[in-house]
């Protein structure tokens, strides 16, 4: 059976739930990757109310749409930041941000975590997608000088917020797939091995893939798949262009904005960038991973409107599924 291709809605939170589920229809999705802002999904309410995931279910059902996972990466973000900041009160709904306070933000911001996987589990899903946080993501450039003691203070800071976070999905039966992002405890390869480590392997934490963000670091996401198989809990689809070579345009992006041709690389629209996303597919299928397939769509040089449905297109074409026999098993002269 084709593995489902869903879109996430984080892109589209501006949009009322049911025009995001008229329009993931009509391009012919077959579910979302739902996210936690908006009035896309709240988890405190589908926790408390006990009318309102069976609202959320009929309308998926009304658009004939399914859903594997809920995201809930702004959230996740403030439980380990340092510092929290104005970025953060431009993401953070009231109730998480309240007076500003950076420990208070953090604490709140985990007890959302822990409530969206309660949440999942009423919605009938066993995936979780989002970040963690950093508070050593500002030593990233190592200067001045972070001692490993101040880097391993870092990591043992997220295990000490994330562990009781994860001890409320194993109790529910729901794991977190975390997006190895710049400005996340795991950002590259490494950064992954030793988050990994600072929790113990434990099985609620794994990765979400989504291979843009190795590309520009030149990373490579098809031997990332191979290595952290047995980690790999959801997949997203979205690309990165590097626009490097000039002389002019650097890695780090220069504080310039989206789109601008001065950057040394871009997120762009699945396909139009540098993602070997055939070698991906065919990884997925060695690796076996049978999960759903996100469309993350950005690209600040393209319509959403039009990128979408194309990136939908693009990605059922190459997301072709494991062959049922080896294609020399028709060799055999077995009598």
């Amino acid at each position: 059976m084709p593995r489902p291709i869903t879109l996430f809605t984080g892109q589209w939170a501006d949009l009322p739930f049911e025009e995001m589920c008229k329009l993931a229809s009509g391009w012919g999705y077959d579910g979302l990757e739902i996210a936690c802002w908006g009035d896309h999904f709240d988890p405190w309410a589908a926790v408390e109310d006990d009318s309102y995931v069976p609202a959320k279910l009929e309308m998926l059902e009304k658009y004939d749409l399914q859903v594997f996972a809920i995201s809930n990466h702004l959230k996740g973000q403030a439980v380990c930041d340092d510092p929290i900041d104005e970025r953060h009160r431009g993401i953070l709904p009231d109730r998480i941000w309240g007076d500003g306070d950076a420990e208070g933000v953090r604490q709140r911001a985990a007890e959302e975590m822990k409530m969206t996987a309660r949440a999942a589990r009423k919605l009938g899903v066993d995936v979780v997608v989002g970040f963690t946080g950093s508070s050593i993501w500002k030593y990233v450039a190592m200067f001045p000088p972070a001692s490993q003691d101040l880097v391993d203070a870092g990591y043992e800071d997220f295990a000490n917020r994330w562990n009781p976070i994860l001890d409320v999905f194993d109790s529910e039966g729901v794991k977190f797939a975390h997006e190895v992002h710049p400005s996340e405890i795991a950002y590259d390869y490494w950064t992954t091995v030793a988050a990994l480590e600072a929790v113990d392997h434990r099985e609620a934490f794994g990765l979400n893939w989504d291979p843009s963000h190795f590309v520009w670091q030149d990373l490579d996401p098809v031997g990332f798949l191979w290595d952290f198989k047995d980690r790999i809990y959801h997949v997203d689809c979205k690309d990165a262009k590097k626009q490097v070579g000039n002389g002019r345009n650097g890695r780090m992006g220069s504080h310039l904005a989206w789109a601008d041709p001065r950057r040394g690389w871009d997120f762009v629209s699945t396909g139009h960038g540098d993602v070997p996303w055939e070698a991906s597919f065919r990884m997925l299928n060695t690796i076996g991973y049978d999960g759903p397939i996100s469309v993350e769509w950005e690209d600040a040089g393209m319509d959403r409107l039009v990128g979408a449905p194309e990136a939908l297109e693009f990605v059922r074409r190459l997301a072709f599924d494991a062959p049922s026999a080896a294609f020399d098993a028709a060799f055999s002269t077995t009598s």
